[in-house]
């Protein structure tokens, strides 16, 4: 397992997350379909992930009406996890509690109740990333900002980060922090995948340029890309993705990224979904990669995708087959920089 920096901070994550979603569903609704596993099931893979180095772990207090919270806070405390060895980080945005009109959202109120009720649940009296679960139309940036920025003073964050915003939101955000001096976001964590590369156009500059750390959520497209579905309609029993069509994937451009994927697969002795992540490890801009399982095996699948190492030749062939349709203004960047990049580059030779 590898460690890498996170963001702008002096913070050093692995390079895989336990996502902890799968925690605490029960019944047919969203969260049971993703996951409904109880104490023991998410003791034994918490604890299988920290045997195989994984430091960070990544829970909302959504997930399941608060029971994964719950859950991961417990399985803390009965594997004896030294506080300082573990960095956890939890989400705030959705609809919690009560289901109240000031429930919701991003707004002061909201973010100061759902720390308090994020921490009880999770028997901390810190918690290492907080993060704004989506964005919120209502409250003004300004707003959130102050509210995590009183939440860093106090001692219950120590940094914040933010969740499935857009490029120009999370750009007036820093520039917002800045302005004030408040705590700034240190990372997104955001959809990526190598059938899913939108945020390629606008937001991996975006982090590149600020020193934005990503964490990358769904990285198999809710299973899609395990190998185990296929273009004549097999599918992997008992997946997520059979139950909860999430996130959206263009199916045809997913499935050539797998046939590729399979042929690389099968030349190293490895699963297609140890391709699809060690893909991901690969990209720079990438600080860890949030996995989640139902069981140990597909667990311990998904850890020896760090052992994975991709060839230029294959990830040559991996960009092409994923690598997204050119788009205006893109192309135009690419057309009108040549020239300086060239300069660069005969400076850089000198």
């Amino acid at each position: 397992m590898r460690y890498r920096k996170f963001g702008n901070t002096g913070l050093f994550v692995s390079e895989l997350c336990l996502g902890t979603m799968t925690f605490g569903g029960d019944g047919n609704g969203i969260w049971g379909n993703i996951g409904q596993l109880q104490q023991a099931d998410a003791d034994k893979l918490l604890g299988r992930s920290l045997d195989a180095g994984i430091n960070f772990i990544d829970t909302a207090d959504v997930y399941a009406d608060g029971r994964s919270e719950i859950i991961t806070g417990q399985a803390l405390r009965n594997l004896q996890v030294p506080r300082e060895n573990v960095v956890v980080a939890t989400k705030i945005f959705g609809e919690t509690g009560t289901k109240g009109t000031n429930s919701r959202g991003a707004s002061r109120y909201h973010i100061i109740d759902g720390v308090k009720a994020s921490l009880k649940r999770l028997q901390l009296d810190h918690v290492d990333l907080y993060q704004i679960h989506g964005f919120d139309p209502a409250t003004p940036i300004e707003e959130t900002l102050r509210a995590l920025d009183n939440l860093v003073q106090h001692g219950h964050v120590r940094y914040i980060g933010v969740s499935n915003w857009a490029a120009w939101q999370i750009m007036k955000a820093l520039g917002i922090s800045e302005r004030l001096g408040l705590a700034r976001f240190e990372s997104l964590q955001a959809y990526y995948t190598i059938a899913g590369r939108d945020l390629e156009r606008e937001l991996v500059p975006l982090l590149q340029s600020e020193n934005v750390g990503l964490m990358v959520w769904s990285p198999l497209a809710g299973g899609l890309l395990s190998g185990k579905f296929t273009r004549e309609g097999g599918k992997e029993e008992g997946s997520r993705r059979t139950k909860f069509d999430f996130p959206p994937v263009n199916v045809d451009r997913a499935y050539d990224c797998i046939d590729v994927m399979r042929n690389v697969a099968e030349s190293k002795g490895v699963s297609v979904a140890q391709i699809a992540l060690a893909w991901l490890l690969h990209q720079k801009v990438v600080s860890s990669v949030i996995i989640g399982a139902k069981r140990v095996d597909q667990l311990d699948d998904n850890i020896a995708a760090t052992r994975v190492t991709l060839n230029e030749d294959e990830l040559a062939a991996l960009d092409e087959v994923s690598q997204l349709p050119s788009e205006y203004p893109g192309w135009m960047f690419a057309r009108q920089g040549e020239y300086r990049k060239n300069q660069l580059k005969e400076l850089a030779a000198e």
